[in-house]
């Protein structure tokens, strides 16, 4: 973990402590999300329907969780009626030091996957489990926890918090909102939510969970007397949230393809659900292509790498380019689970990357980026946006 020099670190703690009083003195009604997938996207939703509706303040998607908090604390104003906060933790004791700051009414949890359960982070998914049900422990009695009820780990947080219980899933039995009927294109994604028709810009099946959290906060925001309920409303906030850059973002490639940019975030969650995406799309162009670089901080880095390689061989991707050592695995598995081995590639680093696509994409292909950012996959819309002929 850094340590920043000393100066820096009494800056810091002062800053903590000033952000402390002055958010327990704002009546914005404070709003936070955890998870180890689709808290960024979950976060910047929720925001972005909001702030249609009053003046809302939320993280940077650019800043250190640690910072980020007492930084957007100090931003809320007497006039805010919204804060909301995307709390990540790779750390023990991490939560708590949001929670020193952040008293929220509502809390989300978006799913869990083993990422930062390396020994060099939280060590276990059972660390990385408790150390984020720590926010639904702290909600108050009058609170609510929106919890994920397709995630069994999720459900299992159920009896750790005094706090109101939304679930939601795909489950209609069981969950307050639930979907079904999906349909993912490059446009969009549309899918039914409690039996009525609901289309969002923002690409991918793990979306209909992003929706769904957001529709209960704004329910939550109706049942309050604060606004009315209207479903055509929620789709009016709807249809101005847009994929956020290297989140499911689609843009132009070279020699007229397309490429499906997944490239700043990378567990075994949201790496199976966008190549699921990606195999259900309706593309009627050219071929798919997958470029996926190594997944970090995992407690079994080489057999969540197989699980991957697995996966493809079921699905409708026509090429595969894994980067780094530990996506030998993935590609290995993709073969012996039927890929074709003429298809499958492994290369170092992305430059190695970017010359096999100069090799083989034709024109009207889809490329799907995966990987994190400090992997620097997001360096091959660079790359191939240069080349001038191929």
């Amino acid at each position: 973990m850094y340590t920043p020099p000393a100066h820096k670190h009494l800056f810091h703690m002062t800053r903590r402590f000033i952000a402390k009083r002055w958010l327990s003195l704002m009546p914005a009604l404070q709003i936070a999300v955890t998870g180890s997938q689709g808290k960024t996207n979950t976060t910047q939703t929720i925001y972005g329907i909001l702030k249609q509706i009053g003046l809302t303040v939320v993280t940077d998607i650019n800043l250190d969780t640690i910072y980020n908090v007492p930084i957007t604390a100090l931003r809320v104003r007497p006039s805010t009626k919204f804060a909301i906060f995307e709390l990540g933790v790779d750390h023990p004791g991490e939560m708590d030091k949001h929670l020193e700051i952040v008293k929220p009414k509502i809390a989300v949890v978006t799913g869990i996957s083993p990422v930062h359960t390396d020994a060099d982070h939280l060590g276990s998914l059972e660390n990385l489990i408790k150390e984020k049900r720590k926010l639904i422990e702290a909600l108050p009695k009058n609170g609510y926890a929106i919890l994920n009820y397709d995630d069994e780990n999720v459900r299992k947080m159920a009896p750790f918090t005094k706090a109101k219980i939304l679930w939601y899933g795909t489950d209609k039995k069981h969950c307050d909102i639930w979907a079904n009927k999906l349909n993912v294109s490059l446009e969009g994604t549309a899918f039914s939510l409690n039996g009525q028709p609901v289309t969002t810009r923002l690409i991918g099946k793990h979306h209909i969970y992003t929706i769904m959290t957001a529709y209960l906060v704004y329910k939550l925001m109706v049942d309050n007397n604060q606004f009315p309920l209207v479903l055509t409303d929620f789709n009016q906030f709807l249809s101005n949230v847009i994929p956020l850059p290297g989140r499911m973002s689609v843009e132009p490639g070279p020699l007229g393809t397309t490429v499906l940019n997944d490239s700043l975030r990378a567990n075994p969650s949201s790496t199976a659900s966008g190549l699921q995406t990606l195999s259900e799309i309706e593309y009627k162009g050219g071929r798919k292509i997958a470029v996926l670089a190594e997944m970090g901080e995992l407690a079994d880095p080489v057999e969540e790498h197989k699980k991957i390689g697995r996966l493809i061989g079921r699905l409708k991707i026509n090429f595969l380019i894994g980067i780094g050592p530990y996506q030998k695995y993935t590609v290995e598995e993709a073969v012996k689970s039927g890929m074709a081995k003429q298809n499958v590639f492994w290369v170092r680093d992305v430059n190695g990357s970017a010359e096999i696509l100069k090799k083989i994409i034709c024109a009207d292909d889809l490329i799907y980026l995966k990987g994190s950012l400090h992997k620097g996959l997001w360096k091959i819309t660079t790359i191939i946006s240069s080349w001038k002929n191929i």
